[in-house]
């Protein structure tokens, strides 16, 4: 009972853990803990050829992908620039172009930016806007009915700012009931 734990280790056919080398004593005039290569951008020794070669690949990968991020960063500066300036010259082109009649009684409805919007007309400007001879510009949150000559000049100026073009040379839309999936029998008329 008086072997200790160690004792009883080795007699199980543990084996005594390694001895670890001590330290080298430093050349005379050295500072402790600064080797050469340590904390000065020199390479450890000890590491091959090929761990330099894939630390250096490592960092030649980051700095590429920097100057891309960077790139695509400054890319859309710009184009936030460009869209700025062109919506500020739209802005100035429609300053009095606008057709809007406060007193209209009617609304149009018309899908966009992903959403349903609307625009108060007259019933003669809805059969216009209807027939493509006005159309629909988006500035500064407000919805302006103009002309097409106008509307076409605004889609030169900046084009994602037009809400609704009528074409009048396109078909007609079909109506989705006139298939005849959707007809009601006549024996549920009530």
């Amino acid at each position: 009972m008086s072997d200790s734990l160690k004792d009883q280790l080795l007699g199980l056919g543990f084996k005594p853990l390694p001895k670890a080398p001590k330290p080298a004593k430093p050349a005379p005039g050295a500072r402790p803990g600064g080797g050469a290569g340590r904390g000065r951008g020199g390479d450890r020794p000890g590491r091959s050829q090929e761990e330099i070669d894939l630390a250096r690949a490592y960092a030649l990968r980051a700095e590429a992908e920097k100057r891309e991020r960077e790139a695509a960063q400054r890319a859309r500066q710009e184009a936030a620039r460009a869209r700025r300036e062109a919506r500020a010259k739209l802005d100035a082109f429609l300053a009095d172009k606008a057709l809007n009649d406060p007193a209209a009684e009617h609304v149009r409805h018309f899908p966009y930016g992903g959403k349903i919007k609307r625009v108060h007309v007259t019933a003669e400007q809805l059969r216009a806007l209807n027939a493509g001879e006005l159309g629909v510009v988006q500035s500064n949150g407000r919805y302006l009915l103009v002309t097409a000559a106008v509307l076409a000049e605004a889609k030169a100026i900046c084009p994602e700012a037009i809400a609704l073009e009528v074409d009048p040379a396109a078909p007609a839309p079909e109506d989705d009931y006139s298939d005849p999936r959707y007809q009601v029998p006549d024996d549920l008329i009530w």
